[in-house]
């Protein structure tokens, strides 16, 4: 069965990869501890799993679901913007439901991208940031993630070449992978870029409700002009204990969302009512107790790991925000990946290679956070004998 050419353009997808050397570790025998996959480990908070219950339960809710998404649904995501953000979101027009948040950001490049377009991408990042683009026949343009900039990229390196092709614009803060938080000035200056490129900014907004140290994330579109000129993917997956129940949101340019719309009424029917239903109560101010406790694990979980590579020498530093931890591979191995399959064979710990994440990548490694706290303990403890 021979592929179309434009899948033989992309990698296997990593953590794919990881699942299979996991399985293949297990099958052995040995004792693997995977550090490498950002899926939490905590169930969905109660009160999100009883509405979730209740509406599978509810006979109105079995039927094709609109693309354009529940009224109460739109209405909860633009009150939860305006409490959360100070953003104010007109239901009818800036707000529709996804199927999680890798599905809106690959859909994003089938409907604003044709071939020879270019998508600017956050490097390391996401990978259906520079995947997306391949799979519709667009090129991705990679933009350094520069640690001397608190892992932004420098805009003023992108030539008029490049922006003249340029029509979609992916970043990402809180950072996945490296866990930094927004600097100062930069959301201005993607609006700037944005207003004189023609160019629609695309904020993944996936860690904004996961943070620490008294860090309060902000929302991309509440920087000025930002919702002239973008959209941003809000995911309950992380903050919510909600990977499995692929509830996502895009919001923001009225003019972008009706593109979108257009293009997923030919694609799918729409996000499961009783998922939207849950991603409702999710949003509730009730549930912030549990985002806030859920925090507190994961900056404990974060100072541990961060002291015990510290104590081996590794020089890290405490993320304010996201899941992950971000190091630099210690010295004499010739790349990210040969580290990690090191520390894959010597130590039956499973972490991710930043080089996988694109070529700014390279040097780093990246941990997880979703590991239940004996484990983790059990994996730092083998990291720290390598």
């Amino acid at each position: 069965m021979r592929p179309s050419s434009r899948l033989e353009k992309i990698p296997p997808y990593l953590f794919a990869e990881l699942e299979r050397k996991i399985a293949e570790k297990r099958a052995a025998g040995i004792d693997v501890i995977s550090l490498g996959i950002g899926d939490p480990d905590t169930p969905t908070y109660p009160a999100i799993v009883a509405a979730g219950q209740a509406a599978v339960a509810d006979p109105a809710t079995h039927q094709y679901p609109s693309n354009r998404g529940r009224q109460d649904f739109r209405e909860a995501v633009a009150a939860f913007y305006e409490r959360r953000f100070g953003v104010v979101l007109d239901p009818e027009t800036e707000v529709m439901p996804a199927i999680g948040a890798k599905e809106c950001i690959f859909n994003l490049n089938l409907a604003f991208l044709d071939p020879g377009d270019v998508a600017l991408a956050s490097d390391p990042g996401y990978p259906v940031y520079t995947g997306g683009p391949l799979l519709v026949g667009a090129e991705p343009v990679l933009m350094p993630l520069e640690p001397e900039l608190g892992f932004a990229p420098d805009l003023d390196r992108l030539t008029p070449e490049v922006l003249e092709r340029a029509r979609l614009m992916f970043f990402n803060y809180p950072n996945n992978p490296t866990g930094a938080v927004v600097p100062d000035g930069f959301f201005e200056r993607v609006v700037e870029l944005a207003q004189g490129n023609d160019l629609l900014a695309v904020h993944d907004n996936a860690y904004s409700e996961t943070t620490y140290d008294g860090y309060v994330a902000p929302s991309f579109l509440a920087t000025p002009g930002a919702k002239e000129v973008g959209v941003e993917v809000f995911s309950w997956s992380k903050g919510y204990n909600m990977t499995g129940w692929r509830c996502a949101a895009i919001v923001g340019n009225a003019d972008a969302i009706a593109q979108f719309w257009r293009l997923k009424s030919n694609i799918d029917s729409g996000l499961f009512e009783a998922v939207q239903l849950a991603g409702i109560a999710a949003l509730r101010p009730e549930v912030d107790a549990d985002v806030r406790a859920m925090n507190a694990v994961y900056a404990r979980r974060r100072d541990l790991v961060c002291d015990a590579l510290a104590q081996a020498g590794v020089n890290v530093t405490k993320p304010k925000g996201t899941i992950y931890i971000w190091a630099p591979i210690p010295d004499g191995f010739a790349n990210s990946a040969a580290y990690c399959e090191h520390v894959l064979e010597q130590a039956a710990v499973v972490i991710s290679p930043g080089g996988a994440y694109g070529r700014s990548g390279e040097g780093f490694f990246r941990i997880s956070l979703t590991t239940p706290d004996d484990r983790l303990i059990e994996a730092v403890e083998r990291l720290r004998s390598l």
